[in-house]
């Protein structure tokens, strides 16, 4: 059985995950990057993306990330996540419809936009519809 570590996820609200795993796969600032067991310390920026976790016992579970960042150390992760949700939890149309309002907003060049802020929001529905749609690992 591979080694394992605790993996924490906390959100402005709660805390969404508690557990031990054997693998986490995170949507890093510069590109994602794998964690394993007795990883070196490290803390990252997390963009949106798909955070892929392996618990202990084998079992993948895929989230989608909005961002935030991941803290990794004594053989003990900690993220803390802008926001997360699991693919059952996503409402695919309002994501859609999301996507759609933040590409609208950058399409009106005359109007008064905050475009990093259009960007971010484009990318977190872009994320959610994406995580939604891949098949389940």
């Amino acid at each position: 059985m591979p080694e394992s570590f605790q993996l924490t996820v906390l959100t402005p609200v709660r805390t969404l995950l508690d557990e031990r795993v054997e693998s986490v796969v995170a949507p890093g600032a510069e590109g994602y990057l794998g964690v394993l067991a007795n990883h070196a310390p490290l803390i990252t920026a997390l963009i949106p993306g798909k955070l892929a976790v392996r618990l202990a016992g084998g079992e993948t579970r895929a989230f989608a990330l909005s961002g935030g960042f991941l803290e990794v150390s004594a053989n003990r992760a900690v993220i803390l996540a802008d926001a997360m949700e699991e693919p059952g939890q996503i409402d695919v149309e309002r994501a859609k419809r999301a996507a759609e309002r933040a590409r609208e907003r950058l399409r009106d060049i005359h109007g008064k936009l905050d475009v990093e802020r259009a960007e971010a929001a484009l990318a977190r529905a872009l994320n959610r519809v994406k995580v939604i749609s891949e098949p389940r690992e």
